[in-house]
């Protein structure tokens, strides 16, 4: 390594070319005067060419371009020293000036010099004088206990996020965190009181934990409130130890003070899974009904973030499922959506949004923005239930089952699968949609009106929940990453509004389950779900959990 930093301090000359609007190339010397390109872009990091690049600074030769991650710890180090002149490196620390503020990111330096970009927190930490928006010539510490390890510091090389609870099942995680809280009061009123632990943040592991906000906008503002009660100025320079107030009222239902109306439809909730028995099936799901809804599609493209749009991902994951159920089980299985020009086939490569998607009600209802998205919305409940009334007129309506896949846009620090389940008093009694929200289609006379018992609605959170549970072991199984601290749960609050969303809120199906796949702005999630690979294992891992549940 000394040789290299002796060839680095002498024979690096960088020339900055603008290839794109969203990209720059550096022009650098290898070892023996060879010269290579690197190029930084936007939402995509950085890339070496790779066909000039000595055999020792890379790991495995692929495409043209290698991503920096490929390279090993000798190349990465020319290639940031390369992209990064200005860069300071000493004693295991690096001082590193912000060149295009434009391209990078504090998640960047964090993958760049700290080994993954779910370190970006503590690297902010490191620098809490500086703005999280970055400007030109600022400069950054990347301190020896954050540095990775093989570019010389003292940190991972990857980054850890285990915790203790991430082996429990649903109720024994929630159980443990709600073991952390104490309940005080001061001069503003009752708290939860949470110390934080090693690695933790206000925003991950207190916001995201104990409440129900998840989306970037309500998870900040919450995150300063709880600062402010806590008498804490910068929420990026918390310590191990540091007490955490946590108005009770802001507090998710699990977490409520004992006696509260809250917690006791909550453990209401968990008893009523614990004495659900599972339903049989044959090894082949022979009898068992199985709608599958992808969310959005057509003109309605859903969440989008880091060059990622929703609607194409999930419909070709939910092909995927479909796929399999079909060629592996008995199951009947049907879809309430369908883009015209794919058919329910699968694909490798998504270039671009698909223009045309139909609910396949009777006659299809094309979500081409003509009418409300609340229409495409609520029409998909109405077929599932015309198509599971019919079912439940020969068959077993405790073998029904619905499963709405969807991509979220969440805090940045969210990472994996959460799967929502229909939260008993977020389900009404009874509800008929009205005109405004419907379309003229046949399934409007058995699908548009629903009732449920207290019991019923009691039922449909209890095996909901069961089966949430087999896909996130399912999941496990296959290493596939779920969302942290808690990965299930019975309502979205987002904009001032909690809801249990409408296409499990009105369903009539015995078990019925909204899937968050990914969250579309953790970098991270968006390589999954553009790979492939990924979204067949995930499906396969769909249809392993779904035999689970109807275990015989």
């Amino acid at each position: 390594m000394g040789g290299l930093r002796a060839f680095l301090g002498g024979a690096l000359a960088a020339l900055v070319v603008q290839a794109a609007p969203a990209t720059v190339e550096v022009r650098a010397k290898l070892p023996g005067n060879v010269p290579a390109r690197i190029r930084l872009a936007f939402k995509q990091g950085v890339q070496v060419e790779s066909r000039r690049l000595p055999r020792r600074f890379l790991a495995s030769r692929g495409e043209a371009w290698a991503p920096i991650q490929d390279l090993t710890p000798e190349g990465r180090m020319w290639a940031l020293r390369a992209l990064f002149p200005e860069d300071r490196w000493k004693n295991g620390e690096v001082r590193h000036k912000v060149r295009w503020p434009e391209l990078e990111s504090v998640w960047l330096m964090a993958s760049l010099f700290a080994g993954h970009g779910q370190h970006y927190d503590k690297l902010q930490a490191a620098n809490p004088a500086l703005p999280e928006k970055l400007r030109a010539g600022d400069l950054w510490t990347i301190p020896r206990t954050l540095l990775s390890q093989d570019l010389g510091g003292a940190g991972q090389a990857k980054v850890d996020r285990a915790q203790p609870e991430d082996d429990l099942d649903d109720e024994a995680r929630v159980a443990a965190f709600r073991a952390l809280l104490t309940f005080e009061t001061d001069k503003a009123g009752k708290y939860a009181a949470y110390h934080l632990r090693k690695n933790e943040s206000i925003y991950r592991s207190v916001v995201m934990r104990y409440t129900d906000r998840v989306d970037p906008k309500g998870v900040n503002e919450l995150a300063l409130e709880i600062a402010r009660r806590s008498g804490i100025e910068d929420v990026r320079g918390i310590q191990p130890g540091q007490l955490i107030k946590i108005p009770v009222a802001m507090l998710a239902d699990p977490f409520q003070t004992e006696g509260s109306a809250a917690l006791e439809e909550e453990r209401e909730v968990r008893a009523e899974v614990r004495r659900t028995p599972r339903v049989q099936a044959s090894p082949g799901l022979k009898g068992i009904r199985i709608v599958l809804d992808a969310g959005h599609g057509g003109i309605d493209q859903g969440a989008a973030a880091n060059g990622v749009w929703e609607s194409d991902f999930v419909y070709d994951i939910t092909m995927r499922v479909r796929r399999l159920l079909e060629q592996d089980t008995e199951a009947t299985v049907s879809s309430t959506i369908r883009y015209p020009a794919l058919g329910f086939n699968v694909r490798d490569r998504i270039a671009a949004p698909s223009g045309a998607a139909e609910i396949l009600t009777t006659p299809p209802f094309a979500n081409d923005g003509e009418s409300p998205n609340a229409v495409s919305v609520h029409l998909r409940w109405v077929l599932a239930n015309d198509l599971f009334a019919t079912f439940c007129r020969l068959g077993d309506p405790q073998k029904t089952l619905f499963i709405s896949f969807h991509a979220d846009s969440l805090h940045p620090s969210a990472r994996g699968t959460m799967v929502y389940v229909p939260g008993a008093a977020g389900v009404p009694l009874d509800f008929t949609l009205g005109d405004r929200r419907a379309a003229k289609v046949k399934e409007m006379k058995a699908g548009g009106h629903v009732h449920f018992s207290p019991k019923e609605r009691l039922q449909g959170e209890a095996r909901s929940r069961l089966f949430a549970e087999s896909l996130l072991q399912s999941l496990r199984r296959e290493d596939l990453p779920i969302h942290g601290n808690r990965p299930i749960r019975n309502i979205i609050q987002r904009a001032g509004r909690s809801f249990v969303p409408a296409v499990i809120r009105y369903s009539a199906a015995a078990t019925k389950v909204l899937v968050e796949v990914a969250n579309l702005t953790n970098p991270d999630d968006v390589d999954n779900l553009q790979d492939p690979a990924f979204r067949e294992r995930f499906a396969g891992a769909v249809v392993q959990a779904v035999k689970a549940y109807y275990r015989n």
